[in-house]
């Protein structure tokens, strides 16, 4: 399969934020809403009952996790459900192949556009950890790639399911089967190393905890023990996964 990429597809990803802009304020606080439920809820509630986890507070364990769920939830969904009503419901994507601009454009225009809303959802999650005291380090601003890549790739692994989905409904099977195991498996809300040792080598290499793996130390104060392996893997994922997604949309569009 031959990609045919060009700079067009930053005009894609310039539509849908100019679409966006009229809705930011009320969209961020959305994507702010649940991840902060979570994290006084938990945080505080739950964290005054143990003892610190890896040698910080709770609260904070859970922060540094937070910023990095945020960032996978805000991704999947834009490349689901918005990505779904452009290309099926109100068939945007066609409109927009009318122009001089191929479906890979389209595709790569959606899944950076996802990337970068994911993106200030969790850097917003950032702000505000920062603001609370469970930062301990500037070295925190060198998670935004991070949460960038974090976006990356799973906005290009919903575009794989939202190329396959008949309907909205399709997208529970994904949240249920994907994205609610990797929370409660990928160190969001308790260190990896409490699962059993055939879970905790599954868990190692699912994208979230590569994410969790090198956004939490920078968010106190250290550095990753392996990024390279933690960034290639994010890498490699959101390039197959591109790969697949744009292999299935051509084939629902273009046949």
């Amino acid at each position: 399969m031959t990609l045919q990429l060009s700079t067009r597809a930053f005009a894609v990803w310039r539509r849908n934020f100019l679409v966006w802009r009229k809705l930011a304020i009320p969209s961020l606080l959305g994507n702010l809403a649940d991840p902060m439920i979570y994290l006084f809820g938990l945080g505080y509630g739950l964290g005054g009952l143990l003892p610190q986890v890896d040698g910080v507070s709770y609260i904070a364990f859970l922060a540094a996790g937070t910023v990095c769920a945020s960032t996978m939830n805000a991704a999947s969904f834009e490349a689901l459900y918005s990505g779904f009503s452009r290309m099926h419901v109100q068939r945007t994507w066609e409109a927009i192949m009318n122009a001089p601009v191929s479906i890979d454009d389209v595709l790569a225009g959606e899944c950076l556009w996802a990337a970068a809303k994911a993106s200030l959802s969790g850097a917003a999650i950032l702000v505000v950890i920062a603001l609370l005291g469970f930062v301990s380090s500037p070295l925190a601003l060198v998670a935004l790639p991070a949460i960038f890549l974090t976006g990356l790739c799973f906005a290009a692994l919903g575009l794989i399911v939202t190329a396959l989905a008949p309907s909205y409904d399709f997208f529970m099977y994904y949240f249920t089967l994907f994205i609610t195991p990797m929370v409660l498996l990928c160190g969001v809300f308790f260190p990896v190393d409490q699962l059993p040792p055939l879970v905790q080598a599954i868990s190692t290499w699912l994208p979230l905890s590569l994410s969790v793996q090198l956004v939490r130390p920078l968010v106190f104060g250290e550095i990753p023990a392996n990024p390279i392996s933690s960034v290639g893997g994010l890498l490699l994922m959101t390039v197959v996964a591109f790969s697949i997604a744009l292999h299935l949309t051509r084939r629902r569009l273009l046949k």
